[in-house]
């Protein structure tokens, strides 16, 4: 005997995990955003991967360009007209972010793509290139032997197996920061504090409590900033920042959602929402047509043709279900046991919700996505 999942199963098990019948807690500011200027810059580059086995890009233009432009910095330079034929090396795209505060001589992980007609970089060696950052400088220099979690085989009579994705790889501690950012972090005359959401109730909260330990130091900018007041001096600002960020915040509840994935028919539905009372009645119209031609011969000495008459039997069958009256619920356990009462499909449960929502008795906002 076989069960079959149900969507009623799914909002159960993620309303047990996370949840949400539970009371409020409080929880550590560090968890509800960060520090202004602290984020991560994001470095590209261009490089050259060598020792494939045969899996590389064979005589692409860019490739060979990127030969010679690497060989060349040895003093080598391959003469004109001459085509390597790179089946042992590849054009890859490397990617990496560089954290906050990093300082010349910090290693960092790197990714490696292929960008050309590569299958694998499996056995391969980036050569040294430099990484790049959106205003043009060089931030870090990368070369090291790829880890590549992918592979692919092709056999004589042209049949392929791949396994993940074989052309492209990491490099763990691969790339050498050569250049710090400056954030002017010491240097300004405050630090301002952004939630990772708007919440004009959240940020009035954190400036409280920020404003309970150090008083008179914070003021809200907005709804998801939070302006304060600090002394010049990175030692005297860190010390500041680590006693912030660990005082508690009780979270307001979130705005009430249903996220709806039309691709999928995925269903989630947060705390927050609430069902007035209505009535739902929901059926299900089956159209069938079946399609019976039959030969037609013609008759003895006629000069007639045989012909194919078409014949089609049309059936309309409407299961009928009796209307349902879904009262109104005070928390989210109670709407899983009414959805669960109505016993109804995924995709017909998003025309229900869509349809309480514009009748006014489903108080949240309705997301498509």
């Amino acid at each position: 005997m076989t069960k079959r999942p149900t969507l009623v199963t799914f909002l159960l098990l993620l309303l047990a995990s996370f949840g949400l019948s539970a009371p409020a807690h409080a929880e550590r500011i560090k968890d509800m955003g960060q520090f202004q200027g602290l984020r991560a810059n994001q470095l590209t580059g261009y490089g050259i991967v060598v020792g494939l086995a045969g899996t590389g890009d064979d005589s692409l233009d860019y490739s060979t360009l990127g030969l010679k432009g690497a060989v060349s910095r040895f003093g080598l330079t391959l003469p004109a007209g001459v085509n390597p034929a790179l089946k042992n090396a590849a054009a890859v795209m490397i990617t990496a972010e560089l954290p906050p505060f990093a300082k010349p001589g910090q290693r960092l992980d790197v990714t490696v793509s292929a960008i050309g007609k590569s299958k694998s970089l499996r056995g391969g060696t980036l050569v040294l290139a430099p990484l790049y950052g959106a205003d043009g400088q060089i931030y870090a220099m990368v070369q090291g032997n790829l880890v590549i979690g992918g592979l692919g085989v092709d056999a004589a009579d042209g049949s392929k197996l791949t396994v993940n994705v074989p052309s492209s790889g990491r490099i763990a501690g691969g790339a050498t920061v050569e250049r710090a950012v400056d954030t002017g972090f010491a240097t300004t005359d405050q630090l301002t504090f952004n939630l990772h959401q708007f919440d004009a109730t959240n940020a009035q909260r954190v400036a409280d409590a920020i404003n309970k330990s150090l008083p008179g130091s914070a003021v809200m900018l907005d709804g998801a900033s939070i302006a304060i007041r600090a002394a010049i001096g990175g030692d005297e600002r860190m010390r500041l920042m680590s006693r912030i960020e660990n005082l508690e915040v009780i979270r307001s509840e979130p705005p009430a959602r249903v996220i709806v994935n039309a691709r999928t028919g995925t269903v989630v539905i947060n705390g927050a929402v609430r069902v007035g009372t209505a009535a739902v009645s929901q059926g299900k119209l089956t159209v069938s047509i079946k399609e019976s031609p039959t030969v037609v011969q013609p008759t003895p000495f006629s000069r007639g043709e045989t012909a194919v008459e078409q014949s089609s039997d049309i059936g309309v069958d409407q299961e009928y279900r009796p209307m349902m009256l879904v009262k109104s619920t005070a928390s989210l356990s109670q709407l899983v046991d009414a959805i669960n009462r109505m016993g109804v499909p995924p995709g017909d449960l998003v025309a229900i919700l869509e349809a309480l929502s514009q009748a006014g008795a489903l108080t949240a906002e309705l997301v498509i996505i």
